[in-house]
């Protein structure tokens, strides 16, 4: 039987008073996974392994069967491999953001990691400016999609850049930036270039008046994921995170146009997409990344409206061509994306898994509450893989 996975990005929650108490998830009217979760077995998993900070890049790859303590070396060099570059192992790749402060400065405030959600036709050429007027032998600036760009420090890996700790901007907003401004200026070679950046953006017309380097890490090197598991898979999204773990791992990268990773994503295409490959393939990984955006926004109506879309126009149609008999189910998301907090959090994600070899779990919704009363926990999230498997095969 085909496998699917349909993670929805951030989507966990706290109770949020004036939701009646009620996380987003549990608001949302969400039919389909409510249906699931009585026909399947629902429990949660620890996609963040003690330690490690909370991101999607360790969440995902713990879904993807891939231990972060052993694999992981940041989150620049996994958006590195979705672009297939040619990085010697001593460089050092950093996922750079265009966002919008204040000033780069102690007394900055991070305004938005994103730079008001910049599109890609905008930031592309800004950050071919920078490469234009500040990239050399030792620094190589590689545009990305809206916000989300790349650079490359030659053979950086060796020298104390590598040690920095700057903080993903997502986790700053509406924050001041003292504390990595101090970071930055442990190297001046890093200080200097943010701060020329600064300079090279001003006056752009858009919200995108600094870079903000961070996760960065040596070039990612994964096992091949159908060895592994023994399916050929792919993996869908709009994000070069996921994106990078697929190359990485030897699973087939599937780009879909108008796919956005925010609330006005194009489902369909991404549902065609899964389709299309499962005429041929074993294991298809569909992310959606609009919960988790709506989530760093502090947005309650655009995350219920982001997870409702997600049951309706993800869930459904893949159910209706692929039931319950024909294929088994995974449904979470990879990590909690709080409205409180507006940043990630470890919680251990919900899960739905569907099988004709499972005891259902007789639920009748789908909320963290009701997975974390099953008492099912994946302690793990690398073994979550291999767990599915040893149930549903």
């Amino acid at each position: 039987m085909k496998l699917l996975f349909l993670i929805a990005d951030g989507m966990g929650g706290w109770p949020i008073e004036e939701l009646g108490n009620k996380t987003t998830l549990a608001a949302a009217n969400t039919p389909n996974m409510d249906m699931l979760a009585g026909k399947g077995l629902i429990g949660t998993c620890r996609t963040v392994p003690k330690g490690m900070a909370p991101g999607s890049d360790v969440a995902n790859m713990s879904l993807l069967g891939f231990d972060p303590a052993t694999y992981h070396t940041g989150r620049g060099p996994i958006e590195a491999a979705a672009q297939g570059l040619q990085l010697d192992p001593d460089d050092l790749v950093w996922r750079m953001n265009l966002v919008n402060l204040s000033e780069f400065d102690e007394n900055g405030t991070m305004y938005d990691y994103s730079a008001g959600h910049i599109g890609t036709d905008k930031s592309v050429p800004l950050v071919e400016k920078l490469q234009a007027e500040l990239g050399n032998d030792e620094f190589t600036f590689y545009p990305g999609i809206q916000y989300r760009h790349l650079l490359v420090h030659k053979g950086g890996a060796k020298k104390m850049e590598a040690g920095l700790n700057i903080r993903p901007p997502h986790d700053l907003t509406d924050k001041p930036i003292d504390e990595d401004i101090r970071e930055f200026a442990k190297s001046p070679l890093m200080d200097k270039l943010v701060r020329d950046a600064v300079d090279v953006l001003a006056d752009n017309g858009t919200k995108a008046v600094s870079i903000w380097p961070w996760g960065q890490g040596r070039p990612l090197i994964l096992p091949p994921f159908e060895e592994k598991f023994g399916m050929k898979g792919a993996v869908i999204s709009a994000v070069d995170l996921i994106k990078g773990l697929g190359n990485a791992s030897g699973m087939e990268v599937i780009d879909v146009e108008g796919a956005t990773g925010l609330v006005d994503t194009n489902y369909e295409g991404k549902v065609e997409a899964a389709l299309r490959f499962l005429e041929h393939g074993d294991f298809v990984y569909v992310h959606l990344e609009g919960p988790d955006e709506s989530g760093h926004m502090g947005s309650v109506e655009d995350k219920i409206k982001s997870i409702e879309r997600f049951d309706s126009r993800i869930v459904a149609p893949l159910l209706e061509k692929y039931p319950l008999d024909k294929a088994n189910y995974v449904i979470t998301c990879d990590h909690f994306t709080p409205i409180e907090t507006r940043t990630h959090d470890e919680t251990p994600v919900p899960f739905i898994m569907t099988s004709p070899r499972l005891i259902p779990s007789g639920e009748k919704s789908f909320t963290e509450e009701t997975a974390d009363r099953t008492g099912i926990i994946i302690p793990d999230g690398h073994d979550f893989m291999q767990w599915v498997l040893n149930k549903t095969r």
